[in-house]
């Protein structure tokens, strides 16, 4: 594995490489101290996964990732600040490291990215057919509900409803019906994106606000704009090992 670190402190990217070293199948393949650095190194450098701090001059790690366009590295930040954390892992990103880097906690992150890499490369053609189905985020859909007809992107449909046979759609200031159910909807949606929050509703993670402890070991999942989701005990516990919280 190729791995870029992206830190404005060069004592935090050398003890991070000191770190390292002790992951034979890692390879340090360059340092970025900023944003532009980075994408130069990633541009010539091509790797397959980057240690990012998200506070940094000029442009955040945050920006950084969001800018990227795909196919983009797998994701551990780096930083002394909690409070990104679900940000972070809205933009997929793999696991959220607070400094001074905990050891194991480094570790368990490494197993994590080795984990994924091992499933994906025991992906059967038929689950590569059907990713390939799937919406990405930045595809446009449309949509028609009577005489009115929209073209959205993926990405900013924050809720999903059940109705019956039908399912309600939220995106902007519409609410369209559509004549096709939940589950097939949820077939077309990418998990990392979108998570079923109960039998009724489809919530996409990046519209999540904020979240509070519910009932009986559920969650209250806030959306933008307003909608609140309760997730049960065991969707509750799902969407943390999702999230890695």
């Amino acid at each position: 594995m190729k791995a870029l670190l992206i830190d404005d402190e060069r004592l935090a990217r050398s003890e991070l490489r000191r770190l390292l070293a002790a992951f034979p199948d890692l390879q340090i393949v360059g340092e970025a101290a900023n944003a532009k650095q980075a994408r130069e190194q990633l541009a010539a450098l091509k790797p397959s996964l980057i240690f990012l701090d998200v506070q940094m001059p000029g442009e955040t790690g945050m920006e950084l990732l969001e800018s990227l366009e795909a196919p983009v590295p797998h994701v551990i930040f780096t930083t002394a600040y909690d409070e990104f954390a679900v940000k972070a892992f809205e933009l997929n990103a793999l696991d959220y490291l607070l400094k001074p880097v905990d050891p194991p906690r480094l570790a368990a992150a490494i197993d994590k990215l080795r984990a994924k890499l091992a499933g994906a490369s025991a992906e059967t053609h038929a689950d590569r057919l059907a990713a390939r189905e799937r919406l990405a985020a930045e595809d446009k859909v449309f949509v028609r509900e009577g005489d009115r007809c929209w073209f959205v992107e993926v990405k900013s449909i924050r809720l999903l409803e059940s109705e019956g046979n039908y399912t309600r759609v939220h995106f902007d200031t519409a609410q369209p019906q559509l004549f096709r159910s939940l589950n097939a909807m949820e077939e077309r949606l990418d998990p990392k994106f979108f998570f079923r929050a109960n039998r009724r509703q489809i919530i996409n993670l990046a519209w999540i606000d904020k979240i509070e402890p519910w009932f009986s070991g559920g969650l209250l999942v806030y959306l933008k704009g307003g909608a609140k989701i309760e997730l049960s005990r065991r969707q509750a516990q799902e969407f943390r090992e999702k999230m890695s919280l």
